[in-house]
């Protein structure tokens, strides 16, 4: 499925059309300090060497069991969905047209029209063959579709120290090859999506990074997402501030320079990217209707999004119920996260907002690409 992001501007936020992207000059600033990180990541963990003129063996690549061994996995706090936060509505695609009454049996009030579509239930009738959705009206059940399956990924707490290793997620389901390049050894352990790794080498093949994960495992750089943190840019002026790396569609939250918290995310796609720039959380809401495109093919009207906070113009970082295909580009321009994500930032982002301050901004945020896609 794909998410779209809000098409007119919300209530009271034209005061705030002052907050436009940064220079191009900040931009190829902000993109120089991600390559900066990579690079120190990447000549710090490779440790390959390159055969000699003398005819030398090169030693093979990647850190030693004994190594690995000190440090298997991630020193991160996982974060839990929580059923009731993620049950607290009833979420509902409907699957073409919907007329909407004023009661069930009712009077005709309009006609939503079809696109994607998903609605929050208020209530059902007794027979339940009627619902009644957020905006008071009443529609038939047999436009919608079953339960919305609803993500239960979380993203993790980062620890005080940094991090030995740099963090992955999988993206998909995998077992990892056992030499740079190879074909996938059935032998080895299999990884679950989302399952959280560290990156111990890097070595390219045919021009690909490949990360070796633990003991005779490597996999294509395509295949995870990797956290990497960045230095604070200094035209930050907020105590609490977001990273959105767009090229490993991950989000890290800061306390000044220290990262306290990291998911992943999904942007916007090629046709309507995520712009890049440093912005400010202006206006925000715990549910907030996105509708737009009405009477085109790519119409779209979601209701009741969660935790959504708006920072550029139209686009927001917010809860996604819809889909579960985080670590992938697949909205309109918006920031999506799970819904448990999406809640942990707006609570953690609160604390930059002072509601004494006529038009206060928010926390920043700093949206940059740490490469290009391929």
């Amino acid at each position: 499925m794909v998410s779209y992001r809000y098409s007119t501007y919300p209530k009271g936020a034209g005061r705030f059309t002052h907050q436009l992207m940064r220079t191009a000059k900040l931009v190829m600033k902000c993109r120089l300090i991600a390559l900066s990180s990579l690079l120190i990541i990447i000549l710090t963990l490779t440790t390959t060497l390159l055969a000699q003129d003398s005819g030398q063996t090169a030693n093979p690549p990647g850190l030693s069991a004994e190594e690995i061994a000190a440090y298997p996995t991630p020193n991160v706090t996982q974060i839990y969905a929580s059923s009731s936060l993620l049950n607290d509505r009833i979420y509902r695609r409907v699957t073409g047209p919907m007329d909407r009454y004023d009661a069930p049996n009712g009077n005709l009030i309009d006609t939503l029209g079809a696109g994607f579509n998903f609605v929050t239930v208020n209530q059902f009738s007794a027979d339940g063959a009627w619902a009644q959705v957020s905006e008071g009206k009443w529609a038939r059940t047999d436009v919608f579709s079953e339960d919305v399956a609803l993500s239960t990924f979380a993203g993790v707490l980062l620890p005080e120290e940094p991090l030995r290793y740099p963090m992955a997620w999988a993206l998909v389901h995998l077992r990892a090859s056992s030499v740079p390049g190879g074909e996938a050894n059935p032998d080895n352990p299999f990884l679950y999506r989302y399952t959280t790794v560290n990156i111990y080498d890097i070595v390219e093949v045919d021009g690909w990074r490949w990360y070796q994960i633990g003991v005779d495992q490597w996999v294509k750089q395509t295949n995870v997402a990797m956290l990497l943190p960045v230095e604070r840019p200094a035209e930050i002026d907020t105590t609490r501030w977001v990273s959105v790396d767009l090229y490993e569609q991950v989000l890290i939250a800061y306390e000044e320079d220290k990262p306290v918290f990291a998911t992943l995310i999904s942007s916007g796609m090629a046709d309507w990217p995520t712009n890049e720039g440093l912005f400010h959380i202006y206006v925000r809401y715990e549910r907030h209707l996105m509708s737009g495109g009405e009477n085109q093919e790519d119409f779209y009207y979601l209701e009741e999004v969660p935790w959504t906070m708006y920072f550029d113009s139209e686009i927001a970082l917010h809860g996604a119920y819809w889909h579960d295909g985080f670590g992938f580009r697949r909205s309109h321009g918006c920031v999506n996260m799970s819904i448990t994500d999406a809640h942990w930032l707006y609570e953690w982002a609160e604390a930059e907002l002072d509601f004494s301050v006529s038009n206060d901004l928010g926390a920043a945020v700093y949206v940059y690409s740490s490469g290009e896609y391929q």
